[in-house]
């Protein structure tokens, strides 16, 4: 396990019963790099959506943690937020509620010159996923090969 995976790991195991406990759901906890600094985020949903108050009443104790097991090296930024709108599918949970609705695909590589894609969500595995695109076509990409998946929106 990776240190980044460690720092992601131990903070979704502290989160899960707080969160439990306000019927928050825990989308994803992720430990990157941007624009040189690092970020150590967590993203939270429930019913309805989330309010920044919400997003207040978990920053704070997981804040006080953090401060107190000391466990991540160097200087990070913590944020907790809601997932919004451009939510990536990661977790089967995030695969079961979107089936049947329309999802862009984006790749790392292109496949017949193309990166990216747009369909409904038809099935999914461990392995793969799957869509039918607009015109009826069905495509199923390698999860690997996938650089992001999330719900398509129009404006």
């Amino acid at each position: 396990m990776t240190k980044r995976e460690s720092y992601e790991a131990r903070t979704e195991a502290f989160l899960k019963p707080l969160l439990e406990e306000k019927q928050f759901e825990l989308v994803d906890v992720e430990y990157v790099k941007e624009g040189g600094s690092w970020y150590l985020r967590a993203y939270i949903d429930k019913e309805g959506g989330i309010s920044i108050n919400d997003c207040e009443d978990v920053s704070r104790p997981l804040s006080d943690w953090l401060d107190q097991e000391d466990f991540i090296d160097g200087s990070y930024i913590l944020e907790v937020s809601s997932p919004g709108l451009g939510r990536p599918l990661k977790k089967d949970k995030d695969f079961d509620r979107s089936m049947g609705k329309d999802v862009e695909v984006r790749l790392f590589r292109a496949v017949d010159k193309q990166k990216e894609f747009e369909g409904a969500l038809t099935a999914y595995d461990r392995d793969t996923v799957t869509i039918q695109t607009g015109d009826g076509q069905t495509v199923t990409f390698e999860r690997p090969n996938i650089a992001l998946i999330r719900l398509a929106f129009d404006f």
